[in-house]
């Protein structure tokens, strides 16, 4: 098993070479060591997870969404979303609800028992049983209220508080900008928009025009997101763009180098291969082991974190197939050793295309949701 919370000198000077050309940000009190940061996600961007990103060259990271609710409850699985872990660097945690009291006192128990770098408001997730209850999306259609949602959660908190929206409603009722000018007036540090709406779900396309436009204005720092899935296209995005910084979410599950491999330039001798695959997976098991008390979510996470980053690459469908048939944590290990192992000799080497697009990658991946 390689080290815990290190990889080995060959992969961590490739990285550590990249990472250096990363510009800091800082954005009314949030800081990030990069522009490139890891976009909340449910039920992947938990501790584990998000110390992984942070080790690959995220600038910093956000939790997946958690119901105030369940925080002020003090439900069991609820406060298990919340665990952190101590080596994690620039981490935010967010929040969805629909009651600024409810949301208040759920951001002041996670500021004090947590410690965040800073509160994220949920306003974005599109999902039916989160918007039926006036969450989510939903408060996209209640700007008249936001003021006082806004001002309910913050004055509770010491840390900064932001806000994640999507560009609208619909079609018909696009209106993030609208929010983003309540947010500053309610000293939100900065506003993330999603490129979709609504009603797209995670379908179409993020309408880039309509984020650097509102970038553009300089009413808050931006954070755009949206359909940045390959190294190529993050880099093209921060050369060309009013936003502060980038949220990518769907690009890093299958390309672990989405954060550092913008930063390539042509004179580096710099590769990826499969053997830096595994080394990162393994360094995950390790951290997923550190954290997790059960055997079901260390393999869980093993096998989707190894399944996601096999996406597009010789023997993809089947290892997806195959994997999850496995039994336990030592025997799903040995079969994904084994295959990015078989790959590593047979690829011989396959450099930075590794890393940047496997020729048979898929864009639907995991257009069902996650930005």
């Amino acid at each position: 098993m390689a080290n815990l919370f290190q990889f080995s000198t060959r992969l961590q000077n490739k990285l550590d070479t990249l990472k250096s050309r990363r510009t800091p940000i800082t954005l009314n009190g949030v800081h990030f060591s990069g522009p490139l940061i890891m976009a909340p996600m449910s039920a992947i961007c938990h501790a584990p997870f998000r110390l992984l990103m942070e080790m690959l060259g995220a600038g910093g990271t956000v939790s997946e969404l958690i119901s105030c609710y369940g925080i002020n409850y003090k439900n069991v699985k609820t406060l298990e979303m919340l665990r952190s872990l101590p080596q994690e660097q620039n981490f935010g945690i967010q929040l969805f609800g629909d009651d600024p009291n409810a949301m208040g006192e759920a951001a002041a128990f996670v500021e004090q028992e947590i410690g965040p770098k800073f509160i994220d408001i949920n306003m974005g997730c599109p999902v039916r049983k989160v918007v039926t209850k006036g969450a989510g999306s939903a408060l996209m259609k209640e700007e008249e209220k936001l003021g006082k949602y806004f001002n309910g959660i913050k004055k509770r908190i010491t840390i900064p508080l932001t806000v994640k929206i999507r560009t609208g409603w619909d079609e018909n009722n696009i209106n993030a900008e609208q929010v983003v000018h309540i947010a500053k007036e309610e000293g939100l540090s900065f506003v993330s928009i999603h490129g979709r709406t609504r009603a797209q779900g995670y379908k179409g396309l993020a309408n880039w025009e309509i984020i650097e436009e509102i970038a553009s204005k300089k009413i808050l720092p931006i954070l755009g997101n949206g359909d940045l899935h390959w190294p190529h296209q993050a880099r093209e995005r921060l050369l060309n763009t009013n936003c502060s910084g980038l949220l990518l979410a769907r690009g890093p599950l299958r390309s672990p180098f989405i954060f550092t491999l913008p930063y390539l330039e042509s004179s580096d001798d710099i590769t990826f291969d499969a053997a830096d695959y595994l080394e990162i997976i393994e360094v995950y098991l390790g951290i997923l082991q550190h954290f997790f008390k059960t055997h079901r979510p260390i393999e869980t996470n093993l096998k989707k974190q190894a399944v996601w980053m096999a996406q597009g690459l010789p023997g993809a469908a089947s290892f997806r197939s195959e994997v999850f048939h496995q039994n336990g944590i030592d025997q799903t290990w040995k079969f994904i050793k084994a295959f990015y192992g078989q790959l590593a000799q047979n690829t011989n080497g396959p450099g930075a295309n590794f890393g940047i697009m496997p020729p048979a990658a898929q864009e639907d991946f995991m257009a069902g949701g996650h930005g």
